[in-house]
């Protein structure tokens, strides 16, 4: 048996005050949650912080009515009953998980709470027998689905030009959070693993010992950038974001840079192993060309002789020390 699932109440077990109570206790629980969005938006993104604002006013307001609904029907004690009380009941992912998303992704979320919020209601209007408690629920039903559209047109009535401030504040968030860090790493376990790597193929010709050798230093390196990141600037002066989340992305893409040319070594044929390990080099420092010119505006023609050029010598210095 699961734990908790057999103390969980079915929803078609739920008395017609238990039903309101829940609705109160799930507009409560709403109006919090954009309450935060909003919180956690206001300083980069105050417009879309006040379209939050104003859609927890929206919930405020349903609560109310509910409340008054309950007092008049079973008076003034509401019974203690929330989503996680109920099997099957939707849940709402715990903020934490949905704020550090970027805003898109948190008004994705926010629509689908209002449409999970609206088949709540209609669910509800059925199971009640009360003409004004079922009016109420149907109404509340009908306004739930109007909510994402009043959401459209709260964010609509933004100027456009604070919508594309947001954007760039958003997308420049995004790059020195994730993609700048993730570059640096992606570079660093690319490039700086080529002559170990490759020096110790041709000096052995030992494909396990080349796979042992790469990831000791795809490895090494990963965790040496991650917290070389996550120490030096803690995003408070620099606005790069959260320490935690720059360093987890150097340290990933250094691992998985070095990682990709020593994977090939687990095949035991050294010549099949070294011309794939190359062609994967070559795939890496082509990527990192991309994401340079697509993310950071350098020009393509400079990245690509400060990328290829550079990763080539690298790689040359450790085929001929390992040849050597």
């Amino acid at each position: 048996m699961i734990p908790g699932i057999a103390s969980r109440r079915r929803f078609s077990d739920l008395t017609e005050q238990e039903i309101l109570a829940l609705a109160i206790s799930s507009e409560e629980d709403d109006a919090r949650i954009y309450r935060l969005y909003a919180e956690r938006l206001r300083k980069d993104y105050p417009a879309s912080a006040a379209v939050f604002e104003a859609m927890a006013k929206e919930e405020d307001e349903h609560r109310r009515r509910l409340i008054e609904r309950h007092k008049a029907r079973f008076g003034d004690v509401i019974p203690l009953i929330r989503r996680e009380h109920v099997a099957g009941f939707y849940a709402r992912r715990p903020v934490w998980l949905i704020e550090n998303l970027g805003l898109d992704r948190i008004r994705e979320e926010a629509a689908a709470m209002e449409r999970e919020a609206e088949a709540f209601y209609r669910r509800a209007a059925q199971r009640t027998q009360d003409a004004e408690t079922r009016k109420l629920l149907g109404d509340l039903a009908a306004a739930e689905a109007q909510h994402e559209t009043r959401a459209g047109e709260l964010i609509e009535g933004i100027p456009e030009d604070v919508h594309e401030e947001e954007r760039r504040a958003a997308h420049r968030q995004f790059v020195l959070t994730w993609v700048q860090p993730g570059l640096a790493g992606l570079m660093d376990g690319s490039v700086s693993t080529l002559a170990p790597i490759f020096a110790t193929a041709f000096a052995t010709h030992d494909t396990w010992t080349t796979f042992q050798v790469g990831l000791a230093a795809s490895v090494g390196a990963g965790i040496s950038m991650g917290f070389t990141e996550a120490a030096h600037d803690d995003g408070v002066l620099s606005g790069r974001g959260s320490p935690v989340k720059r360093g987890l992305a150097s340290g990933v893409m250094t691992t998985l840079g070095g990682l990709g040319h020593a994977l090939p070594y687990l095949i035991a044929d050294f010549w099949t192993a070294t011309a794939l390990a190359v062609t994967i080099v070559f795939i890496e420092l082509w990527a990192i060309v991309w994401i340079q010119n697509r993310y950071m505006e350098t020009p393509f023609l400079r990245a690509t002789f400060q990328v290829v050029l550079g990763g080539a010598m690298v790689f040359a210095a450790g085929v001929l020390i390992g040849g050597g």
